[in-house]
């Protein structure tokens, strides 16, 4: 018996179709993981789990972490899943921040209230830093150059560092909910050095061709200037010698403490200088003899770079292009150098004077006056009837008035006449107090006897 069997038309199409076939496969697979998909998930979470515990598991193997979480988000979950969440957050809350670190280079009129206010730190720290003891004091008055260590996050305050001098530095940190200020001390070491040197061309070049440094050379000018003109009697051939101490931090060089004792031999002129210091802590140099080198005047009252009109009463006016005396020194400097109070005084004029310019005189006595002219502006706070001691700027180097180019016109007058500031013959010095006369003969004679030590050869500047 035959039998002639006829399909509905959806099953004869499987038997024609493969692809049908598979798309019925591909239902039966997603009705069965909906039933158990969600066991499964939890499963999975677990081995994640335990894989995170394992730190020291290696990558790619059975417990790796990364490959346990890719096995839990199954086939088309996404990584950050509520199941990797809860696994990644333990990690995530033990991170800590790090702190920002900025260092500050102070400029011209910066005070720490702009400087946080440009940095946008926290304006309630830097009270909270003012308020401390000793960190107001040493805060205040910055000095443009200088440089400013601090640590913050987010604005808020963590550390502040200043170094206050050589040996000192304020330190600003955060403990707990508040600030503390404290002042370290460096540990300094300095060692005694002593320079020999013959003068070629410049003291600058000799000194530096010794090993020195150049202001060894500007200390050398200022302790014996009252003596020898720096500029115009300098020879080659002149020598000199130089103790001082040099200061080291950490085995790193800092800087060069003050002369303690020299030399200078000009055109066979010699001249000694030792540094003593009496027991009201002043600090002067003084001849061998104790006789003080500092005159009540100083020789000239500017770095100049050279004498650009002497005294000459029969000196032929550039400008004015007639004979008119000229009764001071003319000393060619840049505009804005600043000038210095030859002497201790009372400023009678400070202002604007004819051909003078602006102008400043001092009364140093009832017989000395000296006068400074040409100049470019006056010094903060200088004005007429103050006092003013021996090396104070009074005033800066200009071009005002009748001048052709920038330099300090300086007068000396005696009793109303005008002398050669060049060479005119200041006070002498005083000697040094008899109550400390025997402690600064024990203090001086080793230093001046570092003097005499046979150092070799002396160094020539090329």
């Amino acid at each position: 018996m035959a039998f002639n069997l006829k399909l509905p038309a959806t099953f004869a199409g499987l038997r024609r179709s493969p692809t049908v076939w598979l798309q019925c496969g591909a239902c039966a697979v997603v009705g069965w993981s909906l039933l158990h998909g969600d066991l499964m998930v939890a499963q999975r979470s677990e081995a994640a789990d335990s894989a995170l515990a394992q730190p020291g598991t290696p990558p790619g193997a059975p417990g790796d972490a990364a490959a346990a979480l890719s096995h839990a988000a199954g086939p088309g979950r996404a990584l950050g899943t509520p199941a990797l969440q809860l696994a990644a957050t333990p990690s995530l809350e033990g991170a800590k921040l790090a702190l920002s670190t900025i260092d500050v280079i102070v400029s011209r009129n910066d005070t720490l209230d702009r400087i946080f206010r440009r940095l946008r730190l926290n304006l309630a720290d830097l009270a909270s830093v003012r308020s401390l003891p000793g960190a107001r004091a040493n805060l205040d008055s910055l000095r443009p150059g200088e440089s400013l260590h601090l640590t913050h996050k987010d604005g808020e305050l963590f550390g502040l560092e200043r170094r206050l001098n050589e040996g000192q530095t304020l330190k600003v940190s955060r403990e707990g909910e508040g600030l503390r200020a404290d002042v370290l001390r460096d540990p300094l070491d300095t060692h005694s050095r002593t320079l020999r040197g013959v003068i070629d061309s410049s003291l600058f070049e000799a000194v530096e061709a010794s090993g020195g440094h150049s202001h060894t050379a500007v200390e050398l000018a200022d302790i014996f200037g009252w003596d020898i003109d720096f500029v115009l009697d300098v020879r080659p051939g002149d020598t000199f010698i130089v103790t001082y101490q040099e200061i080291w931090r950490d085995g790193a060089y800092v800087k060069d403490g003050p002369i303690e004792a020299a030399e200078f031999v000009n055109q066979g002129r010699e001249f000694r200088a030792v540094r003593y210091t009496d027991p009201d802590g002043n600090s002067h140099y003084y001849t061998a003899d104790g006789i003080g080198l500092q005159r009540a005047f100083l020789r000239t009252p500017v770095e100049f770079t050279q004498v650009s009109s002497r005294f000459n009463p029969a000196r032929l006016h550039p400008i004015l292009n007639r004979i008119r005396a000229h009764k001071g020194v003319d000393y060619a400097a840049p505009t804005g150098t600043p000038v210095h109070a030859a002497g201790d005084g009372r400023i009678r004029f400070a202002g604007w004077m004819n051909g003078y310019g602006n102008m400043v005189e001092i009364e140093h006595s009832r017989s000395v006056v000296t006068l400074y002219g040409h100049l470019s502006r006056f010094a903060h706070g200088i004005h007429t009837g103050m006092h003013v001691t021996q090396g104070t700027v009074i005033a800066y180097v200009g071009m005002t008035g009748l001048a052709t180019g920038p330099h300090l016109h300086y007068e000396y007058r005696v009793n109303g006449v005008f002398k050669n500031p060049q060479t005119v013959a200041v006070p002498a010095a005083a000697p040094i107090d008899a109550r400390w006369r025997a402690d600064f003969l024990a203090h001086s004679a080793p230093l001046l006897a570092s003097l005499d030590l046979s150092a070799g050869p002396l160094l020539v500047s090329r």
